[in-house]
């Protein structure tokens, strides 16, 4: 678009000096098609292409006939048609030949939808790039749920839009609302419906469960119909250019208060399109009242995936891995995940509980179930701590395989390595051990020289053992403290017999 005073000037120059489109284009700092559409909306059919003849010219019967009955027909399509006839022409001029002559759809005009208080909600995604969560990047997503008649805004921040979340985002919703719409609207996103040809629609089942549990009625829009879920495209807009335009945030609970705030201040204070007299706050009063009533518990807002646990004792979830025990390899569990936590279940029984993670390529154990695969394989207490290591250090790899040609112990390197990672740290151990290997000194004492001159380096003490060994009868031992008087007087007799 460009403002009317321009518009004025094209037509000045064009009727009045009788400038040529591209003399207009260039003195106005305007695109040539710019000019032609100005012109062209006053009626001016000259200005759409020159009066000079085209080699495309006798060929213009054969396209307006053949779009005539085929209207979506390729422009690419239509090249090969004439150029089968002898068109000899570049592509290019013929593409704008056929955008010239293609019939235009008629303008549709939509109802505009008005709704009662109470009665509908619309629901939305909305990407807003990405959040780095360790080593994963997820994607940003923004619940949007947007009450049709207050124009009351609910917005929450998840890292991705998998069912669970979109169900994590109805509860919430409502909890936030104090109540029910009777109907909410959703676009054709896999979370809500699964199939559709025409009317017949099929629900994702586990929407349907939501819709009972709070006695709402689900209801997608048709394919282009924008006016259908105009308001919730609207706020998210909104939300883009009020909310997220240049706001810093450190995590997302960080980022999930500020919405919070944002909704119920900024949001809220603005004017509600239904009545330009009172505020989206006045009207949200008036339309709370008649929401429908929450029932007495919230909807168990999880997400469940069937997991196949392979001959190691792990199930891979979210791009993660979560210990189970190992009596359930090679078997098939269902992973039950919240939020916040993992559970994983053989039939109605839990088998594993754990903390979600949302970073990436992680392992997340539990104790009690390593104990039991090092119990159950002795072997398996020294490969797991080869995999610890070379996890931590990847370089701790190349200097293992270093001593193996040497000959040497790598149960004991392991074990030593093990210790300086557990005392020092996986970044000064991987500091260390690239060092050491860059020396040409690729065993563990290399690798401890290099750590203690960059502890005295750093003027820091030296680390301390804090745990006990596991022995009981090292733990357990009561050593008796005893007078050092006996050590002055040895050191007194010396002194005397060198006398």
């Amino acid at each position: 678009m460009i403002p009317p005073e321009k518009e004025a000037e094209v037509l000045r120059l064009h009727h009045a000096e009788h400038w040529k489109i591209g003399t207009i284009a260039t003195q106005l700092g305007l695109h040539h098609t710019t000019v032609r559409r100005v012109l062209a909306q006053q009626g001016v059919e000259a200005a759409r292409h020159s009066g000079r003849p085209s080699i495309a010219d006798p060929f213009v019967p054969l396209i307006v006939e053949t779009l005539a009955k085929y209207p979506r027909l390729t422009a690419s399509r239509l090249f090969a048609m004439a150029h089968a006839r002898g068109y000899r022409g570049s592509e290019d001029h013929f593409r704008a030949v056929v955008a010239r002559h293609r019939p235009r759809p008629p303008a549709e005009a939509f109802v505009r939808l008005r709704t009662l208080p109470g009665e509908q909600a619309q629901v939305d995604w909305g990407h807003f790039g990405t959040l780095p969560i360790g080593q994963a990047r997820r994607p940003l997503m923004a619940f949007v749920m947007v009450l049709s008649w207050s124009r009351r805004i609910f917005l929450r921040f998840y890292p991705g839009a998998a069912m669970g979340m979109f169900l994590r985002g109805h509860v919430d919703a409502f909890a936030a609302f104090g109540g029910v719409p009777r109907e909410l609207r959703y676009d054709n996103l896999k979370s809500a419906v699964l199939e559709r040809a025409g009317n017949a629609i099929r629900f994702h089942p586990t929407l349907l469960e939501l819709a009972a549990w709070y006695r709402f009625a689900p209801h997608p829009c048709r394919p282009f119909r924008g006016n259908e879920k105009g308001r919730v495209e609207r706020a998210i807009r909104y939300v883009r250019d009020s909310f997220f335009a240049a706001r810093s945030f450190h995590d997302l609970d960080d980022l999930n208060a500020q919405a919070d705030a944002w909704c119920d201040g900024i949001a809220a204070d603005r004017r509600c399109p239904e009545d330009r007299t009172r505020t989206v706050r006045e009207c949200f009063v008036e339309e709370r009242t008649r929401l429908l009533p929450l029932p007495g518990d919230a909807f168990a807002a999880i997400e469940r995936v069937a997991v196949s646990i392979g001959k190691t004792p792990y199930a891979r979830f979210d791009g993660n891995d979560y210990s189970v025990p190992p009596a359930h390899v090679r078997r098939t569990l269902e992973v039950v995940a919240t939020m916040d936590a993992v559970r994983l279940l053989a039939g109605d029984a839990v088998v594993a509980t754990h903390a979600r993670s949302w970073d990436r390529a992680q392992t997340v154990e539990d104790p009690a179930h390593v104990a039991a695969l090092i119990a159950s394989r002795p072997q398996a207490g020294t490969h797991r701590g080869v995999d610890r290591l070379t996890r931590a250090v990847p370089a701790s790899a190349a200097l293992l395989e270093a001593v193996a040609e040497r000959g040497g112990n790598l149960g004991s390197t392991v074990a030593r390595l093990l210790s300086l990672l557990d005392q020092e740290g996986a970044e000064a151990l991987a500091a260390a051990v690239g060092e050491a290997l860059a020396k040409g000194t690729p065993h563990v004492g290399a690798v401890r020289l290099i750590l203690e001159t960059a502890r005295r380096a750093r003027g820091a003490a030296p680390p301390m053992a804090v745990e006990l060994p596991s022995d009981p009868r090292v733990r357990d031992l009561v050593v008796t403290p005893h007078a050092l008087a006996r050590y002055d007087l040895l050191r007194g007799t010396k002194e005397t017999s060198d006398e």
